[in-house]
């Protein structure tokens, strides 16, 4: 059985949901809502366990709804606004991003109870909380005020981090987000530790990855077989990988392990282990985890 260390998980959660806060311009605090919808946590954490009740996978679609969100423009919520092919949603580092139903059944049930009151921003982070908590993961405090956004342009959403990224773009584009190595690790990766992928990301790493027909040597030689069966060249895009072998229902730090042997799914994750300075934390005690944070707004 393992024994695995949350704290620095939980730490990570806190970290990345204040810095992405400071980008709304409002005084965040835990309770923010605590005289004006007191009820405002408890209706979202409920619509979030009946989903994740009835689909487990929604649980890992909202942490990843979170982090899409606060990567671009911060957490306005902006991911949920709708404006023809020229929203951020459309972005090609936002494809398959899923669990918006999730936030509007919250939204709706606030509105009955409080309206006006809790952005969407907000519901966002607090979900994405929650699906954590429910997936064996800590229960953290959230700070909440958020304000929500009004512009949602595909075009902001270029920087998005892609599973095909090198390791030096990919430190680039967190650095540009103010972010170090390390949270690169703990988001990045971390993130990825529940949840599923599709055979959509997965051709050039198992089929052409320098261009010359071959795999991405990083794969674990029992690992590739495994991966090649599930995702054969020119097979179906759409069938499901599990990020985590052994536990993509559990919110810990296996995913490291899986990445310090070989067995990560994406390639972007394997990276991580390519390079000295974001090999050094997964390397240590694969102890970390991530959560992104950032605010929305509904439509």
């Amino acid at each position: 059985m393992h024994n695995y260390n949350l704290k620095p998980l939980v730490i990570a959660l806190v970290i990345i949901h204040a810095y992405f806060g400071v980008t709304t311009k409002g005084q965040l605090r835990v309770g923010f809502y605590s005289q004006t919808c007191p009820f405002a946590e408890s209706i979202i954490r409920n619509a979030v366990q009946t989903a994740v009740s009835v689909d487990r996978q929604i649980a890992p679609r909202l942490l990843r709804l979170l982090f899409h969100d606060c990567f671009v423009q911060g957490c306005d919520g902006s991911i949920l606004l709708e404006n023809g092919e020229t929203s951020e949603r459309n972005a090609k580092g936002n494809l398959g991003l899923a669990g918006f139903e999730v936030i509007h059944n919250a939204k709706a049930q606030l509105e009955a109870t409080c309206p006006g009151v809790v952005s969407c921003a907000d519901i966002v982070a607090l979900a994405a909380r929650d699906a954590v908590a429910l997936t064996a993961g800590p229960f953290y405090g959230v700070p909440t005020g958020r304000r929500d956004g009004r512009i949602s342009n595909i075009q902001l959403a270029a920087n998005l981090p892609d599973v095909d990224d090198s390791i030096e773009l990919l430190r680039s584009k967190f650095r540009e987000m103010g972010l170090s190595d390390k949270e690169l690790v703990l988001l990045s990766g971390g993130g990825h530790t529940i949840g599923t992928s599709a055979c959509f990301f997965m051709p050039k790493r198992l089929y052409n990855f320098t261009g010359h027909g071959d795999s991405d040597p990083a794969i674990n030689s029992q690992f590739l077989p495994q991966l090649k069966a599930q995702c054969p060249l020119n097979g179906d895009v759409n069938v499901r990988l599990p990020l985590d072998l052994s536990s993509q229902f559990t919110f810990d730090d296996h995913i490291f392990h899986n990445i310090r042997n070989g067995f990560a799914v994406l390639a972007s994750d394997a990276r991580l282990y390519d390079d000295k300075n974001t090999r050094q934390f997964p390397s240590l005690r694969f102890s970390a985890s991530l959560a992104g944070a950032k605010q929305l707004s509904c439509p």
